[in-house]
């Protein structure tokens, strides 16, 4: 039976799945001894990261092995090494791996896709369904676990992340753990920002949640800085007097509001252009990490005006398409 939130195992195989799929391997690294120390077992951690290259492909999945190898040669081989899968069962993969997905989907899948291109359907039946999740020394719960949090941490995979939200619910997950399932991924993106992930921010009165800030220069008379958010975090309604700003959007998934008009998604690529005394506001999606760096236009005179907050009704009233 599910709990209500991750367990400390748990926690520690959603955030292992989710630096495996963003080939982070300092950060796996740190995530796998946590899981060690916690206990779950070696052959646990194998057959996520062997899992891994179906959601993010081989060498994501046999970096990670290689990490998860050099670690316990220098842990002594010391961790507990857990339980090997059973036999697989005897018959045809194609027809098992076929009632295995039935079974954790909750429905039989069907769709246009398949029938356009038979041979993936053939491919994730008979093997990622007959093959890999016949494979019993974790279960269906803990496999959707860590495929949840590999996909959270890649880009252009919602369809796939939704679809898999809905099958881990099916198998026990409750709707607070996969909310922690895409922090924990979402951090994992948040700590590989470019520029670095810098200090608390020093005008976080003026924002709702934590934001980081690191400056990059300031030489030029330009001053340059990256700034972080944690989900739903947002700044206050401002506006820059005199001055402008650029927003160069570089991690994660965001909003961008101007006063009066509806708010606009922001992705890693987007360019912001503010004009001087617009009133807008900048920030988090809600499930998401945002990284943008923020360039302060030149101006004699330029000053910040901090205005209202954003309120929980605005902000959650934004749906990300």
């Amino acid at each position: 039976m599910a709990t209500e939130g991750l367990t400390i195992q748990q926690r520690a195989i959603a955030e292992s799945a989710a630096y495996a799929a963003r080939g982070n391997q300092e950060g796996l690294k740190q995530a796998l001894i946590a899981g060690l120390e916690a206990g779950v077992t070696v052959n646990e951690f194998k057959e996520i990261l062997v899992q891994a290259y179906a959601y993010c492909g081989f060498p994501r999945s046999l970096n990670a092995l290689a990490t998860l190898m050099q670690l316990e040669a220098e842990r002594g081989y010391t961790d507990a090494q857990g339980k090997l899968p059973s036999l697989k069962p005897e018959g045809s993969a194609l027809i098992y791996g076929a009632e295995n997905q039935t079974k954790l989907v909750g429905a039989k899948v069907e769709g246009k896709l398949f029938e356009f291109a038979p041979a993936i359907d053939e491919y994730l039946k008979a093997h990622l369904f007959g093959d890999i999740f016949a494979r019993d020394n974790i279960d269906w719960q803990t496999r959707e676990l860590a495929t949840i949090a590999m996909l959270a941490a890649r880009e252009g995979v919602e369809s796939q992340l939704n679809s898999h939200i809905n099958i881990g619910k099916h198998n026990g997950l409750t709707d607070a753990q996969v909310a922690e399932i895409l922090q924990i991924a979402s951090s994992t993106q948040a700590k590989d920002v470019v520029f670095g992930f810098g200090e608390e921010n020093p005008y976080g009165q003026y924002f709702s949640g934590k934001s980081y800030l690191k400056p990059i220069t300031t030489e030029n008379g330009v001053p340059m800085f990256n700034v972080t958010f944690e989900p739903r975090c947002r700044n206050n309604w401002h506006i820059h007097h005199k001055s402008g700003q650029i927003l160069l959007v570089t991690q994660g998934r965001g909003w961008y509001q101007e006063w009066g008009k509806p708010a606009r998604a922001l992705k890693v690529g987007d360019v912001v252009n503010i004009s001087p005394e617009t009133k807008h506001w900048h920030g988090a999606a809600k499930d998401s990490w945002f990284t943008h760096i923020a360039v302060e236009v030149p101006a004699k005179d330029g000053a910040n005006e901090w205005l209202e907050p954003v309120t929980d009704e605005e902000y959650d009233n934004l749906e990300w398409k």
